[in-house]
């Protein structure tokens, strides 16, 4: 019998085949779980089903954490944990807590002194800084950066001081129908030599992860597909 703890399960970061990105132990870790806190239950049901055709998805429980669910709620998530039962936690895309609603569960786990298991699994985050070519000693993840044009504006100006000042890699990311805006905020905002690599489709068959200085991006301009993009600057 699986121990009681709170397993945070990685899932693909498209569709890509399970074997290439998620070990063969993650799939005996979920067939031994049937309680899970999801961000979307409807891809988690198709996420189980595709680690093991035989799952009985009726006889799984799942709760849904995303950014609607009542803080007071996520506690009770953590019910079969009390009663010695495993507690999975899976995201829509990549590791779960990171970047993801998943993390508030996690504190509640170690709050209350529950185990916490994080399993192996692709992190889009890590990826594109592993290729981006940028300091992988020093870096930051800031999610998604403001919306409207002036907070924008003043944000990237202050994360591109950072790179100069601190040696330090900026990491963000931006709505997939938004991606060609994000390319033009960054020329508009930030310096010719400053370097952005931008990687869309990571594990996917579509992806791809270039770096060029702002200078280069503005003579070749891409366009890039609706598909999920990590930014990075660096100088």
């Amino acid at each position: 019998m699986l121990e009681a703890a709170l397993y945070l399960i990685p899932v693909t970061l498209g569709d890509t085949p399970h074997d290439r990105v998620l070990p063969p132990y993650n799939r005996d870790i979920t067939s031994g779980i049937h309680h899970f806190i999801v961000e979307n239950v409807r891809s988690a049901r198709r996420f189980l089903k595709r680690c093991d055709p035989s799952t009985d998805i009726d006889a799984i429980t799942f709760y849904t954490l995303d950014r609607h669910t009542p803080p007071e709620a996520v506690a009770g998530f953590l019910a079969p944990l009390a009663e010695g039962l495993p507690v999975g936690v899976i995201s829509e895309a990549g590791c779960p807590a990171v970047a993801d609603p998943g993390a508030d569960v996690v504190a509640v786990a170690q709050r209350k002194g529950y185990k916490v298991v994080p399993l192996v699994g692709p992190s889009s985050i890590l990826l594109s800084l592993m290729a981006s070519g940028f300091n992988g000693q020093s870096f930051a993840f800031h999610g998604y950066l403001p919306i409207d044009g002036g907070e924008r504006a003043k944000a990237m100006k202050r994360l591109e001081q950072r790179i100069y000042n601190e040696n330090e890699t900026q990491i963000f990311i931006e709505t997939p129908y938004r991606n060609d805006k994000m390319v033009d905020d960054c020329l508009r905002y930030c310096r010719p030599q400053t370097r952005l690599c931008i990687a869309l489709g990571i594990t996917t068959a579509e992806e791809s992860i270039r770096t060029l200085t702002l200078a280069e991006w503005a003579r070749h301009k891409p366009s890039l597909p609706k598909t999920p993009c990590i930014f990075l600057l660096y100088k």
